[in-house]
């Protein structure tokens, strides 16, 4: 399919219009002027039901304000640099839940005024606060900021590649370690993030990457016919339930990842296995043939996953197919890539959207019904749908300028 008719098709125009709806809905309604921060519980008409604040969503808050500021002219607005501001100012001032030894992990959720309500034995809320500060110190050039990112980064890689222990989390007989896919794939996503720009600190983190990338790799099972979610720490597949758990919105977010590591490092099989895996394969089997739309967990063997929302069609797994596909297809030109977009455009968008009231709904049943009409909960804040917008805006933008060059 030629560009012209890419451009038809899916001009930025929509997809630009709609990042600025969502931007503004939560400007609007998800600023805490008296504590700082942001309320991350909001209705559908951006009302707050509860004042709780959850750190991982604080933290992609700032980070997704400070990219748009940073990286896009029609965002650099004292507003959005303000928000980003505060959310960072309160991470830095309460995130952090006080240990024996020093300052230690960063709390899972905090009240309103930032007192610890819940810590979690993982590492996900410290992940985003990494991202965080380090991108918005690119605006302020805060160089204490951006030393605290680190600091935090080093922390994270003990945990994960050496000693787990601090994490709260006792290795208990019968519980075998494993390699979740979302530990690697969010370490490389940070070392991306740390090292764009900073040669120092590309060398610091310059075999990172590798094994991330070897980590992640490992979730091809089934003779490369299925990317599980949890394999053992030597890549083998896992018994019961927990081993047979595909999750096609990971593995898509997974693909993409390896996508852009692979350009940057001009590997092209990684390009191919990336395509082939990553995103064919989840997309094949994830897919919902009957109603349409990624289920949101499967069992390899047709078995009834544990989590039992797994036939329920959620808001982010179609945003990372979005990007997956868009990007694939702005490196390949192949058009079967483009139909692929194309379908979940036309999902996505009949069903998240919210033309009323703005942002997206969240939670749909197997057959498309709206389910839980919430804008923005524990689990879903302002990331995946910015983040999707903002990314495959830039996308397309490339593919106009490169068909009209």
């Amino acid at each position: 399919m030629s560009y012209y008719k890419t451009a038809i098709l899916y001009d930025p125009k929509p997809i630009r219009t709609e990042l600025d709806r969502v931007v503004d809905f939560w400007l609007k309604y998800s600023h805490d002027k008296e504590h700082g921060g942001f309320f991350n519980c909001l209705g559908k008409d951006g009302k707050v039901y509860d004042e709780l604040k959850y750190v991982w969503l604080q933290g992609r808050q700032v980070w997704m304000y400070s990219r748009l500021y940073r990286t896009m002219e029609r965002f650099h607005r004292p507003e959005i640099l303000e928000a980003a501001k505060s959310g960072a100012a309160f991470l830095q001032k309460f995130a952090r839940v006080q240990a024996s030894s020093g300052p230690g992990k960063c709390a899972f959720c905090l009240t309103r005024d930032g007192r610890t309500v819940k810590v979690q034995r993982t590492i996900f809320s410290e992940c985003f606060y990494v991202m965080a500060m380090d991108e918005l110190s690119r605006i302020t050039q805060d160089k204490e900021m951006q030393a605290d990112a680190e600091s935090m980064m080093d922390r994270l890689i003990f945990w994960v590649q050496t000693d787990s222990s601090d994490l709260g989390r006792p290795q208990l007989p019968g519980d075998l370690p494993i390699n979740s896919m979302a530990v690697p794939m969010m370490l490389l996503c940070l070392v991306d993030q740390l090292t764009e720009g900073r040669t120092d600190v590309a060398e610091k983190y310059k075999d990172l990457s590798g094994w991330c990338v070897e980590r992640i790799l490992q979730h091809i099972q089934r003779d490369g016919k299925a990317i599980l979610e949890n394999v053992t720490l030597n890549g083998k597949e896992l018994p019961g339930c927990q081993g047979r758990l595909q999750n096609p919105g990971h593995a898509l977010e997974a693909g993409w990842f390896l996508l852009q590591y692979a350009l940057k490092k001009g590997d092209v099989q990684l390009q191919k296995t990336a395509v082939d895996k990553f995103m064919e394969i989840p997309f094949h089997t994830g897919w919902d043939k009957q109603h349409g739309g990624l289920f949101y967990f499967l069992d390899v063997d047709g078995h009834c996953p544990t989590q039992l929302e797994w036939n329920m069609k959620l808001w982010w797994p179609h945003c990372e197919a979005l990007i997956a596909y868009l990007m694939a297809y702005s490196h390949s030109r192949e058009p079967v890539l483009l139909d692929r977009f194309k379908q979940i455009y036309d999902y996505t968008f009949t069903h998240f959207a919210d033309e009323e009231h703005g942002d997206w709904f969240g939670y749909r049943s197997r057959q498309g019904e709206l389910v839980l009409d919430f804008k923005g909960g524990p689990f879903k804040g302002f990331f995946h749908v910015p983040r999707c917008l903002y990314m495959c805006e830039k996308l397309l933008d490339g593919l106009l300028e490169r068909q009209d060059s």
